[in-house]
């Protein structure tokens, strides 16, 4: 299909050009920031056990946050702000009033995402210029103020020169994000996370190969293999709600006034109706503490708050994992529920069917058809927010009891958009395959 794909000029160009970002934005992500040491940062990075909020950070940056680049941040602002605005335009009516105005709402709101992120970018690169410039962000490693400083003037010009420049490569990854949807194949900020993701993992399984030699990396691979296969299965089910259209007879010629020729049609509902969403709205609300600690916490003399935290929700420094793992499955429950009740809205599909003629076999349109809508989502979301937690969880467990728990920082999250990602690309190339074959048929 790839084959084809590059024979087909128009295609072809895409490809190219979303290869052209994905070099550009690997080149940011390993440019070092103005201001820091890079071999007091290379020396951390290599004895560093990044733990925690800034372990998950890193993965999802392309390994680039631990290294100060000008990319550091990623493009995790953009996603938590298009989460956090998607669900407010269920709630805010302003919003929801866009949303439905078409293209010109939908390009308001996506402004009003683009604000959000900056917004978003700007805490976060506060936060980690002062772990960074404390030492919090590399533990283990003996670096801070006093020995290997990362920054060695931190000045509030040095201070605010990072940060402003870590904001603004947040801005520029936007914005590459966005051309590679316009002119690219893909989703770009997905394209783009794939990537940071897919550069970090064959290191750390090279790493672990090199400390633990094959047998544990051989085990990681096989658990990665093994989670990956169960995504893709599951991704790939769907419950199809047949949906019958009917036809109307205007002098002697029937006319279909539904979709499908007048004929049946499906409604595919999927297992995973919220992706991976959920998923990363857990996580970023989990992240929350150990941002704070990492802010306000003392760390030479930690105060009970700091303790109790790191005790319990540091993914990296269990001793009683069930608070963390607990309020991790309890969190991605709940916003899967809630995020699908946002996004799938059974009476507003059951009036649309109804309002071009088609109704459900053996269920009445109108309330009937919005009632079982909701009854054949529920039932779909129950599993569907188990399994999501569940993938989340297994492979930090399964890591940790054969002894890969800190060396291979990988989760559930990065092995969910990794597929999802790649799945929804190769289902964008196949149908603008088939819509170059439709076009040469037709000539």
């Amino acid at each position: 299909m790839f084959v084809r794909a590059f024979r087909t000029p128009g295609l072809r160009q895409k490809l190219l050009f979303t290869g052209a970002m994905i070099v550009l934005f690997r080149f940011g992500s390993n440019l070092p920031a103005p201001g820091i040491s890079e071999q007091n940062v290379s020396y951390c990075s290599r004895m560093s056990s990044s733990s925690g909020v800034f372990a998950i950070l890193n993965l999802l940056s392309g390994n680039s946050l631990l290294h100060l680049t000008v990319f550091a941040i990623g493009i995790l602002p953009y996603i938590t702000a298009s989460i956090i605005v998607q669900m407010l335009t269920q709630v805010i009516p302003r919003l929801e009033t866009l949303r439905k105005e078409g293209q010109a709402g939908q390009a308001k709101i996506t402004q009003y995402t683009r604000y959000v992120s900056v917004g978003l970018g700007l805490l976060y690169a506060v936060v980690y210029v002062q772990a960074a410039r404390t030492g919090a962000a590399f533990s283990g490693s003996g670096c801070g103020p006093a020995f290997h400083p990362l920054i060695p003037n931190p000045t509030p010009f040095t201070i605010g020169t990072m940060v402003i420049t870590m904001v603004s490569g947040t801005a520029v990854i936007m914005w590459m994000g966005e051309l590679i949807t316009d002119r690219g194949v893909g989703n770009g900020m997905s394209v783009l996370m794939f990537t940071s993701i897919v550069a970090v993992i064959p290191g750390e399984i090279e790493q672990i190969y090199i400390v633990k030699r094959f047998f544990y990396a051989a085990a990681a691979v096989l658990v990665i293999i093994a989670v990956t296969t169960l995504i893709v299965f599951i991704e790939q089910g769907q419950r199809r709600i047949p949906v019958q259209y009917a036809k109307r007879i205007t002098g002697r010629r029937p006319h279909s006034k539904g979709s499908g020729g007048g004929g049946s049609t499906f409604i595919p509902v999927k297992v995973n109706q919220a992706g991976v969403v959920p998923v990363i709205f857990a996580s970023s609300v989990l992240e929350m503490p150990q941002l704070a600690v990492s802010m306000f916490g003392d760390q030479h003399h930690p105060q009970d708050w700091v303790t109790w935290i790191d005790r319990n929700l540091d993914p990296a420094l269990l001793v009683a994992p069930y608070v963390y793992f607990l309020a991790f499955f309890g969190l991605v429950l709940g916003f899967t529920f809630f995020y699908v009740s946002t996004t799938f809205n059974p009476d507003e599909l059951s009036d649309n069917i109804r309002k071009y003629g088609g109704f459900v076999p053996g269920i009445r349109p109108g309330t009937p058809t919005s009632a079982h809508l909701r009854y054949v989502l529920n039932r779909l979301t129950a599993p569907g927010s188990i399994y999501l937690a569940l993938v989340a969880m297994f492979p930090l467990v399964a890591l940790d009891k054969i002894g890969l728990g800190q060396d291979l920082l990988l989760s559930g999250v990065s092995l969910l958009i990794m597929v999802g990602v790649g799945l929804e690309t190769v289902k964008q190339i196949h149908s603008q395959l088939q819509q170059h074959s439709y076009e040469g048929f037709l000539r």
